[in-house]
């Protein structure tokens, strides 16, 4: 028969350990080699057994002494060597530990029972979709998730006022079920804030269109535009070009710190589609007077 050295299986580096140290280590062999974290590995379940007949000789005083004279015996020779286990099929202990602490098959009160360790359940991630006005103000939304069986789950959902895109919001004990009396996983949603036709989101800043006429461009002018939640006063200077930008400081998204982004002006000059005789009359006089070309500016 050859020696099982049970400190060797709780990765011990020899007896002079404390009940303390031992039950610890005993915690961490049985959570690295536990069956449920090893499914496809066999050699791990017979692992696990071993943990469990070591904890259960060194975790008692008498047994602890018992086994102590031997490994001292034999622990030291060079030819001393781990004994993996060896068992039938459905034993409960080894060939080693029934020779030296009886045959614990034989013994129905004294069965060693392998206790699952619980684990926490799988977390489970989906998305949803919010327009950036829905996002800076904050929103109730309701979302189905599917269960484990396939039902439909409802779930509503409060969007907190300033929400970054791509941040999730953790519904704790949504998730997977637990094992073996575990608490189950969480529901994670990750929001995905939506551009519009009104703005862009850009970090904090928020980007949308100006539009102006030739003549505002040209003379300068005060106009006010819908903000995402007032209106805002902008002063346009005379002579600015379709593309430039106007910038308006702690109007755009909120930032997280109490303050806010830019509001990014894009501005495009525009002409009537259809102008009407008087226009047209105007452009074609202001035409014969001007010697204004872009092409050659």
């Amino acid at each position: 028969m050859i020696f099982k050295d049970y400190y060797k299986i709780l990765d011990l580096p020899n007896n002079k350990v404390t009940m303390a140290q031992i039950k610890t280590a005993y915690r961490e062999q049985a959570k690295k080699y536990h069956p449920d974290v090893n499914i496809q590995n066999s050699k791990n379940e017979e692992r696990f057994k071993d943990i469990n007949e070591a904890y259960r000789v060194l975790s008692d005083n008498i047994s602890k002494r018992k086994y102590d004279r031997m490994w001292y015996r034999t622990i030291g020779k060079k030819n001393a060597s781990y004994e993996e286990s060896k068992r039938n099929k459905d034993s409960l202990s080894s060939d080693f530990f029934n020779m030296f602490f009886g045959n614990l098959n034989d013994k129905d009160t004294t069965k060693v029972k392998t206790k699952k360790a619980a684990c926490k359940g799988e977390n489970v991630e989906t998305e949803i979709d919010i327009s950036i006005e829905d996002a800076f103000r904050g929103k109730e939304q309701t979302i189905g998730v599917r269960t484990v069986e396939g039902k439909l789950k409802k779930f509503k959902v409060q969007v907190p006022a300033g929400i970054r895109n791509n941040e999730k919001i953790r519904i704790v004990g949504q998730g997977k079920p637990g094992v073996s009396g575990g608490k189950p996983g969480d529901l994670f949603i990750k929001v995905k804030i939506k551009n519009d036709e009104r703005f862009t989101l850009e970090g904090y800043d928020l980007k949308t269109n100006l539009y102006l006429t030739p003549w505002e461009a040209a003379l300068s002018t005060k106009v006010t535009i819908n903000g995402i939640n007032e209106d805002v006063s902008v002063y346009v200077p005379a002579g600015i070009q379709s593309g430039e930008k106007i910038e308006i400081e702690n109007r755009g998204y909120k930032d997280g710190k109490g303050g806010r982004g830019k509001l990014i002006l894009d501005t495009k000059i525009m002409i009537p589609k259809r102008p009407n005789e008087e226009e047209l009359k105007l452009f074609k006089e202001f035409e014969k007077m001007s010697k204004f070309n872009p092409r050659n500016s």
